[in-house]
């Protein structure tokens, strides 16, 4: 910020501006690029590359002020100026890398292209959020092979990513959250295989709900161990051992209207569907569905429990999915809902990083 505002309190001497004089009487202030026996090669304030013959130079000596201008912090918004210092301080966020075989190839752009122009209308003409959204991130230990379930790959990649929103606070939790995050917490987002859970854990999350937090489940953090009946209780249905049934591969999404679903076609992923799961989502809004053995069996869903809020999403197993531009905006979508903020808050970040191609 000090580089911006005062350009001249500090010079890089890697990026040193020279005062040139010319032969024919013409002054030049450049950065020095190339340096050779015969010749010179210059950039000046406005980017333009001068290359100069050595037999045409009169002078050449270092100028004790930065060809940057002052006033620049100045001549910005506090938005772009917040923009600018993003771009300078932040490591760019790039899709995670491919670990296995098998991933869908990237989305091309010009599929994307209405989907996010009508989301990000619909963010622009929402009334702007004032308060702090505070999203905790669970996790838990990596539980199957390479580029599956890498919950602390994503906890990582969707802190950085997440945080790039205005007035989003995240935390993270490692395995089961703390009691003041159990406090303070908007939503909670799960992604592990529930380790632990149990009754006790069942009523901390039932006393979340019921006073109006909210929550997320991803994957095979439906996993209800010993306690099935109690998780599928909170979030409509779970998993049960040696009961509920699993496929990997190509996933076709039938999607029900709905705002989780506006302006999306269906969608088609390569990634795990789960079924035959207990509970039931007869107090539940579904969001999409596959078929599984000649029936369409829910992949996603939304539902309230008291005061509180819950999405979940089967799909999740690959590292992949999770840098699809369109999984991200279910997802995205699924935690603004749970967390009962306008649906399109995050849904600007859902292609920063992602898998896209031009064409």
């Amino acid at each position: 910020m000090r580089d911006i505002s005062e350009p001249n309190a500090a010079l890089n001497p890697d990026y040193l501006a020279y005062n040139i004089h010319l032969a024919d009487g013409e002054e030049i202030t450049a950065v020095l690029q190339t340096d050779t026996r015969e010749i010179i090669t210059v950039a000046d304030a406005t980017g333009r590359t001068r290359v100069l013959p050595k037999s045409v130079l009169k002078s050449i000596q270092p100028t004790t002020l930065s060809l940057m201008p002052e006033g620049l912090d100045k001549a910005l918004t506090a938005p772009q100026l917040k923009d600018l210092m993003t771009f300078l301080l932040t490591t760019p966020l790039e899709p995670a890398p491919q670990e296995i075989q098998g991933a869908p190839p990237p989305r091309k752009r010009a599929e994307l292209e209405s989907v996010f122009d009508s989301a990000d209308a619909l963010r622009k003409s929402a009334e702007p959020p004032a308060s702090r959204f505070n999203i905790v991130l669970c996790a838990g230990p990596k539980d199957h092979g390479a580029g599956e379930h890498d919950y602390p790959l994503w906890q990582k990649r969707w802190a950085k990513l997440l945080a790039l929103a205005e007035n989003v606070k995240i935390s993270s939790a490692w395995e089961w959250p703390s009691a003041e995050q159990w406090e303070t917490a908007q939503v909670i987002v799960f992604y592990s295989d529930n380790p632990g859970w149990n009754a006790t854990r069942a009523s901390e999350l039932e006393t979340f709900l019921l006073r109006g937090g909210g929550a997320a489940f991803l994957h095979w953090a439906v996993d209800g161990h010993q306690d099935v009946e109690a998780l599928a209780q909170c979030i409509g249905l779970a998993w049960r051992s040696g009961f509920s049934k699993f496929r990997h591969g190509a996933l076709d999404l039938k999607l029900e209207p709905g705002p989780l679903t506006a302006g999306l076609d269906p969608v088609s992923l390569i990634d795990e569907s789960y079924w035959n799961l207990v509970g039931n989502l007869k107090d539940a809004q579904l969001i999409a569905s596959a078929v599984e053995e000649g029936e369409p069996r829910p992949l996603m869903w939304i539902r309230t429990h008291g005061k509180g809020r819950v999405f979940v999403s089967i799909p999740g197993h690959y590292t992949w999915t999770f840098d699809d531009p369109l999984f991200r905006l279910f997802l995205l979508r699924g935690i603004c809902w749970a967390g009962g903020q306008p649906i399109e808050r995050l849904s600007e970040l859902a292609t920063i990083g992602a898998r896209m191609a031009d064409d």
